[in-house]
């Protein structure tokens, strides 16, 4: 199988750096900017986010079908859209971070229209890209790489925004300057990494199919108990870390008492990913991309039990448990595209259909959904334990702080392990799988009369052999 060369995978990497510009600055800012700036109250806030996000949930759906249903001799399956979505996504991250004082009504009223459709921009861009990794390549060792570009390229986005931006996240400073002139920076930034990855990751994997119906897609998804048990982890997975990435400015700001920290921290991420991309195409080759996942997720249930437990006073502790949760999540979010790669070739043996779109799509609900409901979580936590902006917060709003960035996270993550523990489609089965793939597709360019070649049937029986094992 060939290998992909270095440009193309990088290509890739840009692709979700240019993504997280308006997706981590949502995530990490967001309810910060609606609580601090906008002036909405964190229980608005929360319904909000828990809305929006399950609206966006139902937008990935609603973009999957459009990828499958749509097909560019030129251009191929998924890159059209990165090509002509990119730019109204970017224009409205800088409206989300925008929000007018035109009353207590029409100011959350514009926050739900503007983030609703910064939503679905991001669906229309992020299912393509998320889809085309699966179409440059069916090596596990090199869709493991693509993750580790695609980690590196959300870290750099990531951690610029905690070293740079985050400390300026204080009482007294003018915010919305800040966000306003950030967002649009990220307008032409994001516009240069999108196209490079238009013109460097190009699809690679045959397709008997180009534009998949309906009901191709219904059946492929029927089907596939293995990307619904991905999709279930998946989802309590990323509750519990949206959970986290929600208040972790919180957590440091005003339970630590460290804002300073955030820099450090996201240098340690920064460090962090480079080591972890380095080591994960080995690591999978050598344990399976089931057991990396299974184990880095406990690593980040010890780090969400450190976080909840240490006390405000202990601040190394209580950083360290940051510091260990975030291995564990870093390497989840590496080889969990991976796995969901590996669905997709299910999907096509069980039913002779390829739907990345739409497979690629069911697998960003889940999460999107983890997500809406993670950021609620974290907001209502908040509110719970009396958060007020700009004060000093009591010992109760610290502990509704703890909670949402410890405790939560803990808990829904072991739910998660113990979902994956029964996912069933491992590395080898998936080889037999592709060993099956591939010689149908031979079978069917050779002709009918190839159908009872000897090796042909010996290979159509290898994946099953590997179910059943």
């Amino acid at each position: 199988m060939k290998k992909l060369n270095r440009l193309s995978i990088v290509g890739y990497g840009a692709g979700d750096a240019a993504n997280n510009l308006a997706f981590t600055t949502a995530t990490m800012f967001l309810l910060v900017y609606y609580t601090d700036v906008a002036g909405i109250s964190a229980a608005a806030a929360g319904t909000l986010l828990l809305a929006v996000r399950i609206f966006d949930a139902f937008a990935d759906v609603f973009a999957g079908r459009i990828v499958d249903r749509t097909f560019s001799k030129r251009f191929g399956k998924f890159r059209p859209f990165i090509m002509f979505g990119s730019i109204p996504l970017l224009l409205l991250s800088v409206a989300t971070f925008s929000v007018p004082q035109i009353g207590e009504t029409g100011t959350l009223l514009y926050a739900y229209v503007t983030y609703a459709a910064l939503g679905l921009a991001y669906s229309l861009v992020n299912i393509p890209y998320g889809s085309l990794a699966g179409a440059m390549t069916q090596d596990p060792g090199e869709r493991a790489k693509l993750g580790s570009a695609r980690m590196i390229g959300a870290a750099l986005v990531g951690s610029s925004l905690g070293i740079f931006v985050a400390p300026l996240i204080k009482p007294g400073a003018n915010l919305q300057a800040t966000f306003t002139g950030i967002t649009l920076a990220f307008v032409v930034i994001g516009a240069a990494l999108y196209f490079f990855t238009v013109f460097t990751a190009k699809e690679r994997v045959h397709r008997s199919v180009p534009n998949v119906s309906f009901k191709q897609s219904v059946d492929t998804l029927k089907g596939n108990k293995p990307l619904m048990m991905l999709c279930l982890s998946s989802f309590l997975f990323l509750t519990g870390y949206l959970a986290l990435t929600s208040v972790q400015l919180y957590y440091l700001r005003d339970v630590l008492g460290r804002l300073d920290l955030y820099p450090v921290l996201s240098i340690a991420q920064l460090v962090l990913t480079f080591v972890l991309a380095a080591i994960m195409p080995r690591l999978v080759r050598t344990i399976g991309k089931k057991n990396v996942y299974i184990y880095a997720s406990l690593v980040s249930v010890v780090g969400g039990i450190i976080i909840f437990a240490a006390p405000p006073s202990q601040t190394w502790i209580g950083f360290g448990g940051l510091i260990v949760s975030l291995v564990g999540v870093m390497a989840v979010n590496i080889v969990v595209w991976a796995l969901e790669a590996d669905t997709v070739e299910y999907g096509e043996w069980k039913t002779g259909v390829r739907t990345e779109g739409i497979t690629y799509a069911l697998f960003s609900f889940t999460r999107k959904t983890g997500q809406a409901v993670g950021g609620a979580l974290a907001a209502y936590a908040l509110a719970l334990g009396g958060y007020k902006s700009g004060a000093v917060q009591t010992a109760e709003a610290a502990f509704g702080i703890q909670v949402a960035a410890g405790a939560i996270p803990a808990v829904l993550t072991i739910l998660a392990v113990l979902v994956m523990s029964r996912y069933k489609l491992t590395d080898d089965m998936h080889a037999g799988i592709i060993r099956d793939i591939t010689a149908r597709r031979a079978e069917a360019e050779a002709g009918p009369d190839a159908a009872s070649a000897p090796q042909a049937a010996a290979s159509t029986t290898s994946a099953s052999a590997a179910h059943t094992s």
